[in-house]
């Protein structure tokens, strides 16, 4: 297994109370896999992939518990200069704001050579020589000629495909995507989520996928978690949660996704709004919005229950969901 989470749990202090942020989160990913995270702001997907890369705020973040194994080691036990060699040689994260992730007074080949300078030792001339190289690789035209080029003058597209180079650089086993292409048109979306995949399969790479657009990942992923209130309510391999999915939460996000099929039909919205994460519901957090909760869902928190082989349900009632 290359990356194993193991009931994680991460808490962040403020003057108002403790927010909870991640509880007790549980996932995995091999070699060539994708996994996708989906879930609502404010689910906990990105704070579990801080946690797993090492940078997450601390203060005010705490993690509480749990464990993080990457190819067999818990990186919670490292030290922070051990945790420092892992970070971008063995795995790398690609952020959703390309133009505030990279730095605007150095030219982007600047910022792509320094991976080599800095991590293998390359000369200055060698690094550069390595950027275009890469920013060939992403298919950047011009390359050669736009190397000396500064973040600003590249378009929002462009800007991203110049992130997964940078991600890519070092050739890492794992790459963690958070909402790569969530500023993106949609025409441009399918290039950069393309890109990605043909990249990890040359490099057989496992790749995590955090978004909360469940459209982007049904061509790329091979499994699904779905994320609430910090918690995942459900998981499954791709194609079984758009056929049947087997928690009210990822039937509504299904539901609200517009289809062509529907024209002129109102649109379907999961009512209410995410809890706070400091005054979570007692019992499913989901219950104050599910269509389906009962007096159990109030009181008791279900436990992932397993509804087939790799698939999974935090749902009391997931045999309904499923029959519904």
């Amino acid at each position: 297994m290359l990356l194993e989470v193991r009931d994680l749990h991460v808490e962040f202090k403020t003057r108002d109370g403790v927010a909870k942020a991640v509880n007790g989160v549980n996932y995995s990913v091999d070699a060539g896999e994708t996994l996708a995270v989906l879930g609502e702001s404010g689910s906990g997907k990105s704070v579990t992939a801080q946690a797993v890369m090492g940078i997450l705020d601390m203060p005010p973040g705490r993690i509480a518990g749990g464990e993080i194994l990457f190819q067999g080691k818990d990186l919670l036990g490292l030290k922070e200069d051990e945790r420092r060699k892992i970070r971008g040689s063995e795995m790398a994260m690609i952020f959703q704001d390309a133009l505030s992730s990279l730095n605007p007074v150095l030219s982007v080949g600047d910022q792509l050579s320094e991976m080599f300078t800095v991590h293998r030792g390359m000369s200055r001339k060698d690094g550069k020589a390595k950027a275009v190289e890469l920013m060939d690789r992403v298919r950047i035209p011009a390359a050669k000629e736009r190397v000396g080029q500064y973040p600003h003058q590249f378009s929002g597209g462009m800007r991203q495909r110049i992130m997964i180079a940078m991600a890519m650089a070092l050739e890492p086993s794992l790459i963690i995507a958070d909402e790569p292409t969530t500023a993106l048109d949609v025409t441009v979306q399918a290039q950069v989520m393309d890109l990605l995949a043909e990249l990890q399969r040359e490099l057989n790479m496992g790749l995590i996928l955090i978004t909360h657009d469940l459209g982007v990942v049904a061509d790329v992923a091979d499994k699904i978690a779905v994320m609430y209130a910090g918690r995942i309510v459900e998981q499954a391999p791709v194609h079984e949660i758009y056929k049947k999915p087997a928690h009210p939460y990822t039937k509504g996000l299904l539901e609200s996704i517009p289809r062509l099929d529907q024209k002129g039909q109102e649109l379907y919205a999961i009512k209410g709004l995410p809890p706070n994460l400091m005054h979570i519901p007692p019992g499913c957090a989901f219950n104050p919005r599910c269509p389906m909760a009962q007096d159990v869902c109030r009181t008791d928190v279900p436990p992932l229950f397993d509804v087939a082989a790799r698939r999974q349900s935090a749902c009391f009632f997931w045999k309904e969901t499923l029959d519904g």
